[in-house]
């Protein structure tokens, strides 16, 4: 084995370790949270459909908020 090769070995070895530092350290969701603040925004949305037909403006605010809810959801 000649010495480039060496050192191009040592070089993959310590970006495996680097690589593998990193995916220690990130975070995972919490899948249940997540699934709970789904439920959530879906009960938002199925009360905000059902509102349109008496109120427009207020079925808009809530299926705004749904989204909202939505955006939150995807943070966790």
């Amino acid at each position: 084995m000649q010495v480039k090769d060496r050192l191009d070995i040592r070089n993959l070895i310590e970006v495996r370790d680097l690589i593998r530092s990193k995916m220690s350290e990130q975070q995972l969701p919490d899948a249940r949270l997540h699934q709970m603040i789904s439920f959530i925004k879906s009960g938002i949305r199925i009360v905000g459909y059902i509102m349109i037909p008496f109120s427009l403006v207020g079925a808009t605010v809530v299926l705004v908020l749904s989204e909202v809810v939505g955006i939150v959801e995807e943070l966790v």
